[in-house]
């Protein structure tokens, strides 16, 4: 599927000269096709159609090395609108293909087509591509890998082989429309079937056994597995029984050796991990289990199957059934911010900003507002935000091409920086008159260059949970974090700003706070989200944007001459459920 790099169509060269200011002038240009089609699958004892691309789910790997530019011809043949976006990939000066529904540009509707160029910088290792529009990553989404450089090699042993294990999960019904169901209700959405370990259950579900993924590995070799958490709304431990890994890598950047028999993986994160086939030659069991610490999911029910793949080695023994792996307690919150605050950077972190021109302090929150519709399931609707502010999207433009062209009206300024009340974020009981959040459509404007902290802090508002915040178009450095509420005066001078890891999406624990901190050298428009699909849709968002700066490679590079049009039709979900609100106060909506 790669193409060599100098031979072109002739319609490449016009966005190849256009981009070679961001991109290597030796840069491979590799090339894929991705079709959206609806196509028939069949798990658990039944049959459904769903959307995928090729007809794959998971769809397809893209292999590249670091600096390549990667061409992704992307035709959509269903009946939805799409979105692709690239998760992970900075595309320096370049969001016109970043792939966020009504952010960076209107959907791809069905017939349409739009040609995507992902333009690789720094990053190295594994990150992943998924749909970002309604629910369809349920089944739209794959593994990026990406190399290092011909010439160069791994900062460890050279692994016998890399294998992407995804994790994801299973829906028996139509998940567009439990999507729409759950949002016009207000409530939560039904809990999923199984979840998954590259598109299989394993087989301690029904119907699956014969399906089971199965990795194949020999005595005394070492493979590289690159996994990632496809799933919609739950961190996941993962296990192999009776085998440790060691941690060389996440989202893109490489890690230090992190020997551990378990990993505490969010949604939308990856984690490059080393296996040694060192155990006796035999079936063990690698599996997925839920990491939940409110289960509160349509009356309390969730799924405690772990879906389940298996290591098995080559060669000649006598059988016996895999075992499953031990797991820590499905709501065990200490081993899951216990993992995630043992990464650290490979190297010394010198680009970690040590002086901050711009803080900014953001609850995360769950928050209930009155529900008055006949579709209502009760008397209060379930919604999320950030500085108490439920972010809406533009239901007919994108905030980039308003922004590149000066269109008034699509969105305003003036993001609250801070909360507007400040109070015990993490209390049992918060007080009732904090639940409710206000609707808005602001962004954050910041300066080119600037050096920027976030801390994130997690309330009890409504729901104490996890927040895996993600920003799109940056790596940040996770310089702290705590459970609590965020101390600014004793909590600043325990920052790791020595080797802290650098991440795209990092999990802030329920009751807890985290810090990041990156330069703003990277402008354009670029979203902020938790990617708990459902925190996203009930509106824990905000989009950023980062003004050009005064040199010419500092600048925002133009639009390609393919960028979908809106036509009119709206395919995100939220603006239709909560109203055209914008002007209106919250109680006018309902």
């Amino acid at each position: 599927m790669f193409s060599a790099a100098n031979v072109f169509m002739l319609c490449f060269l016009g966005p190849i000269i256009m981009l070679k200011e961001v991109t290597l002038v030796h840069a491979i240009v590799r090339s894929y096709k991705f079709e959206l089609v609806n196509s028939l699958h069949t798990k658990l004892c039944s049959s459904k159609t769903m959307l995928t691309i090729n007809g794959q789910s998971p769809g397809p790997t893209i292999y590249a090395r670091r600096g390549d530019l990667v061409v992704v011809d992307i035709v959509n043949r269903a009946d939805q609108n799409i979105t692709i976006h690239w998760h992970g990939v900075k595309m320096p000066r370049y969001p016109w293909s970043d792939g966020t529904n009504y952010v960076t540009q209107c959907p791809i509707q069905p017939g349409k087509r739009f040609r995507q160029r992902m333009i690789l910088s720094d990053e190295e290792g594994t990150l992943w591509w998924h749909a970002h529009s309604d629910w369809s990553r349920n089944s739209v989404y794959g593994a990026i890998v990406i190399l290092p450089p011909k010439r160069e090699s791994y900062p460890f042993p050279k692994p016998h082989a890399h294998v992407p294990i995804l994790i994801g999960e299973w829906w028996k019904g139509d998940v567009q429309k439990m999507m729409k169901d759950f949002l016009s209700g207000g409530g939560n959405p039904l809990v999923y079937d199984a979840f998954l370990i590259n598109g299989q259950p394993g087989d301690l579900y029904p119907c699956s056994t014969q399906d089971t993924y199965k990795l194949s590995v020999e005595f005394g070799k070492t493979y590289l597995l690159r996994l990632i958490n496809a799933v919609m709304d739950y961190i996941m431990f993962f296990k192999i029984t009776n085998h440790s890994f060691i941690v060389v890598g996440t989202d893109g950047a490489y890690t230090k050796p992190l020997r551990t028999d378990y990993v505490a993986i969010s949604p939308g994160q990856t984690i490059d991990l080393l296996l040694e086939a060192n155990q006796p030659p035999g079936h063990y069991y690698m599996a997925a289990q839920i990491y939940l610490t409110t289960p509160t999911m349509d009356g309390g029910r969730y799924v405690s199957t772990p879906t389940t793949g298996i290591i098995q080695y080559v060669g000649n023994y006598t059988l016996s059934p895999p075992l499953l792996p031990s797991f820590p307690e499905y709501n065990d919150t200490a081993a899951s911010f216990h993992f995630t605050n043992m990464l650290r950077s490979s190297t010394v972190a010198t680009s970690v900003p040590d002086r901050v021109e711009k803080r900014l302090f953001f609850t995360l929150s769950i928050n209930l507002s009155p529900c008055t519709k006949r579709s209502c399931v009760g008397t209060t609707r379930l919604m999320s935000s950030m500085n108490n502010i439920t972010t809406l999207l533009p239901m007919d433009m994108n905030v980039l091409e308003a922004y590149y062209r000066g269109i008034p009206g699509v969105y305003e300024t003036g993001f609250p920086e801070y909360p507007a009340r400040a109070f015990n974020y993490t209390e049992v009981s918060v007080p009732k008159n904090e639940s409710a959040s206000e609707l808005g459509r602001a962004v954050i404007v910041v300066e080119y260059g600037t050096a920027v902290e976030v801390v994130f802090q997690a309330t009890n508002l409504a729901q104490s949970v996890d927040h895996p915040m993600h920003l799109h178009g940056y790596s940040f450095y996770v310089v702290g974090s705590g459970l609590g509420d965020f101390d600014p005066i004793k909590d600043p001078p325990k920052y790791n700003l020595v080797d802290p890891p650098l991440m795209q999406n990092i999990a802030v624990p329920r009751s807890g706070w985290t810090a990041i901190r990156f330069k703003a050298n990277n402008p354009g428009v670029w979203f902020m989200h938790c990617h708990f699909e459902l925190h996203l849709s009930w509106g824990m968002k905000v989009v950023f944007i980062v003004k050009d700066g005064e040199r010419a490679d500092e600048k925002m590079l133009p639009p390609p001459p393919d960028m979908p049009s809106c036509g009119g039709q709206v395919s995100s979900p939220t603006p239709l459920v909560f109203g055209a609100i914008l002007g209106k106060k919250r109680d006018e909506v309902e």
